[in-house]
Order: C-alpha cells, then structure tokens, then sequence
C-alpha cells in the first residue's frame, strides 16, 4: 500500500501513484428541480397555444371579435334601420305636366294617368322656351329646394331617367317636363314596388370602421 493511500481505502481505490480514484461529484438537487420546473412550463405554454389554435380556427372568437367590433365601431344611423321615412302621398303633391317634346297632346296623356294614379294636377301644356324641345332625357323635375325631400322622389318612382332641379319659388307645386327619350311612365305595378320601397328602405350594410 502506498504511503498515500488513506487508511481502510484499499483496492480500487488504492492509490498507486500512477493513478487516482475517480470521486464522483454530488448531484444537485437544486439543477433537477430546475429541469422539472421548464418542462412543466414548458407543456403548459404549448398546451395553451393549442387551446388559442382550435378556438381560432374553430370559430370560438366570434364573441371576442364581436366585442371588439362593438367597441371600435360606432352604432348604425337611424336612416338604415328600416323605419318608414315620412313621404308625402301622391295626393299631397300638385305637378304641373309640360311637354318639352315635338309630339302632341303628350302632357295632357300623362297628367291624366298621373290623376288616376292620385296625384294632384296643376297646369298642363308646353314647356317654357329655356326647355322646349332641349330635354335630351325623360323629362326634367323641377321645384324649391324643399322638393328634394319628398316629392321629387315619389313623382320620380312614376317614370325613370329624369334629372332634378331647383328653382326660386316658393310654392309646394313640382313641375314634370317631359323630355326627348320619355316614351311611357312606369307601370303601376312597377311604381307602387318603387314607392314601397323608398317608404322602407332596406337596412344599411355595416361597413368597416
């Protein structure tokens, strides 16, 4: 036995001198904990990510995404909410038929249909010399300014391509001048559907904010 070898160490621990034992170094807790720690953290992260995936994917954001919308996004104006916007009846609006046409007795044909379709008449005959026979289109609506919130649109759902313009007077009355192109008003059945319609128009589409 060498000299440097402790006492009862005997074997292979033995020190020869051209040799030394091998101590193997204590293991330590602290890093085991450790390793146990990140992996349980670890699982945890990738089985969170997993739940976000299927919701995502699945659908299960609506909720969430409605929130969102409904926080960012300002509520619908009442005009789009489908409520009866308050029009004039036909009654209610007196148009003057004028022909801007080389044919005859074409304001008279019209203003009749226009009676029977309840609307009340005024004058009847040519038009003005700063429209006859210049009317490129159907026909011409004419009226104070106050006529583009209702009569122009409901004496406009009688007969399609006719512009709008406004005037000085002050009376309630709306002038129709028949154009170049006007062949027939729309059929009754055609008018009423468009009047319905612009009683109760459709909802808005929401838009993006």
């Amino acid at each position: 036995m060498s000299m440097l070898t402790p006492p009862g160490m005997g074997g292979k621990y033995r020190i020869k001198g051209d040799a030394y034992p091998r101590m193997r170094r204590p293991r330590k807790r602290g890093r085991l904990v450790l390793a146990l720690v990140g992996a349980v953290v670890a699982l945890g992260l990738i089985g969170w990510g997993t739940v976000q995936l299927i919701d995502v994917f699945g659908g299960g954001g609506g909720k969430a995404k409605a929130a969102a919308h409904a926080k960012n996004c300002p509520a619908p104006a009442a005009s789009g909410s489908g409520a009866p916007q308050a029009l004039p009846k036909p009654a209610q609006i007196t148009v003057n038929v004028y022909n801007a046409t080389p044919r005859g007795g074409l304001a008279k044909s019209v203003a009749d249909e226009l009676k029977k379709r309840g609307f009340a008449i005024g004058k009847v005959g040519n038009a003005p010399t700063e429209y006859d026979k210049k009317v490129a289109n159907n026909g011409v609506l004419l009226g104070a300014p106050t006529a583009a919130r209702g009569p122009f649109s409901v004496l406009g759902t009688q007969l399609a391509g006719t512009t709008q313009k406004t005037d000085t007077r002050d009376t309630p009355d709306v002038d129709l001048i028949l154009g170049n192109t006007f062949a027939n008003l729309n059929t009754p059945k055609d008018a009423d559907t468009a009047l319905a319609a612009l009683a109760k128009p459709a909802p808005a589409p929401s838009g993006k904010c």
